[in-house]
């Protein structure tokens, strides 16, 4: 009955678009479990519509605190995570500059436990520099939701509402981003439209690294060679190019870490088949195109120096599980 209810419920929003949602069914709504994007989707609407309108209605959640010890030892740690009630206790503390740092959610391909180890040496190097540090994370099972790595811990999800929200109830100095993985760093762009600081690596040199086009326009200026390549906003565009660039190609989209979503396709229906059913393109979103080249190899080396202490790095494997270091 419960998933029926929901169902009803998205009936009745699609049927009364944006501008039938009053003040009392969007707070509904949002008890319910109802996301902005995914109001917005069924409006037919931009998410920032959806956020004007709760705006308007003052609807926004408030934060709940938990003991994260569960009484066992006293922590200073404010645990929060949000509620559509009235009571908020975040009571948030504006007598020192803030830094909010975003974790990475779940771990998964693309999403590995290295950035959490980064947001959580982050939160500790801003707390040695005298910063209240702020970590926004939805995952229990990673040191950076413990109760001693931050002195604020918003249990939320990683999107841009929720981010938002937090934001306008802490005024944080800066939004780090730069360390969650592709999570948070989808979200540097919107933040920073939406008047964020976004400090550390700057959306625009995020973008520049993660938009395929953009990296291989950068490529080109360098001068470095690159297999035969294109990037596509459609499939019938990708079509024509994979038929100048030949088959097989490595197809993948725009910010996509550790494989995901990027496959290897050996004709046109292998490439139609990837277009309706891994990705969705537009724009906004380009896919690349690469030639797969099946006679490659891959070798690289690095070093580094502590002191008068040096160490030697051999056979650096193409993943990051693959090298070996002598010391």
């Amino acid at each position: 009955m419960q998933i029926e209810e929901l169902v009803r419920l998205e009936e009745k929003v699609a049927e009364l678009g944006i501008t039938g949602l009053d003040a009392d069914f969007l707070r509904m709504l949002k008890r319910k479990g109802f996301a902005d994007a995914r109001l917005a989707k069924l409006a037919g609407v931009r998410e920032a519509e959806v956020r004007k309108l709760r705006d308007q209605f003052n609807l926004h959640p408030v934060y709940k605190r938990v003991d994260t010890c569960a009484a066992e030892f006293a922590t200073d740690t404010a645990y929060m995570y949000s509620t559509y009630e009235d009571e908020c206790e975040a009571n948030p503390n504006q007598d020192r500059d803030k830094i909010m740092v975003l974790g990475g959610g779940p771990n998964r391909i693309g999403q590995g436990i290295e950035f959490d180890y980064c947001c959580v040496h982050a939160s500790l190097a801003l707390r040695e520099d005298g910063y209240e540090t702020i970590m926004v994370n939805c995952n229990p099972e990673t040191v950076s939701t413990d109760y001693d790595t931050s002195d604020r811990l918003y249990f939320e999800p990683v999107t841009l509402e929720d981010v938002l929200e937090i934001v306008r109830v802490e005024k944080p100095k800066g939004v780090i981003v730069q360390y969650g993985g592709q999570t948070p760093l989808k979200l540097a762009r919107a933040l920073e439209a939406a008047g964020v600081p976004v400090i550390g690596t700057s959306p625009d040199a995020i973008d520049r690294a993660e938009d395929r086009e953009r990296f291989q326009q950068a490529v080109d200026r360098l001068k470095l060679k690159q297999p035969a390549n294109a990037t596509v906003t459609a499939i019938e565009q990708a079509v024509e190019k994979a038929k100048e660039i030949g088959y097989p190609l490595v197809v993948r989209p725009s910010y996509v870490l550790g494989g995901r979503a990027m496959e290897i396709v050996y004709d046109e229906a292998d490439l139609r088949r990837y277009f309706q059913t891994a990705v969705s393109v537009s724009n906004d979103a380009p896919v690349l195109l690469d030639r797969f080249l099946d006679d490659a190899g891959g070798s690289g080396c690095g070093c580094y120096l502590r002191r008068r202490n040096g160490a030697d790095w051999r056979h650096h494997g193409t993943h990051r599980t693959g090298g070996s270091a002598l010391r």
